[in-house]
């Protein structure tokens, strides 16, 4: 389900290729933050199959979100970057980036890619669940 890369930066492909669409648009603070802390558990460079999407595959770097097309010699499909954390004074708010894409019908993905990307980043980091989920009464 899952590759380690170590050392490997997909990044620079990014410079390389023409983008078909670039926009700005902003990622979820949930999504953003929970990638923070899977780099920071789980190494710089973490790469993942997309379920039910056989060839593409999700590789995040701390200031990059690329899905590539394994098929194709892993060329970028679309890619969020240029978050824009500077100076983020909050862990709640959306977070400004830029989303590069490079195929015409990627922006028909995006939603499966977060929704995958969750998921598996969820099962990597082993998060509890709601149901799981307790609340602890402080001492008066």
């Amino acid at each position: 389900m899952k590759q380690w890369l170590k050392g490997i930066h997909v990044k620079h492909k990014l410079e390389d290729l023409p983008a078909f669409e670039i926009r700005k648009t902003s990622v979820k603070a949930v999504h953003y933050n929970l990638v923070q802390v899977a780099i920071k558990r789980l190494g710089t460079n973490i790469r993942f199959n997309l379920p039910k999407l056989r060839t593409l595959d999700l590789h995040l770097e701390k200031d990059a979100w690329i899905v590539v097309d394994k098929r194709l010699n892993d060329i970028p499909v679309m890619a969020w970057v240029d978050f824009e954390v500077a100076h983020r004074g909050n862990l709640h708010e959306d977070i400004p980036c830029t989303l590069k894409i490079y195929h015409s019908h990627a922006g028909l993905l995006i939603k499966k890619v977060m929704e995958a990307m969750t998921l598996l980043l969820g099962e990597q980091l082993d998060l509890p669940n709601e149901e799981s989920a307790q609340i602890v009464q402080f001492r008066k």
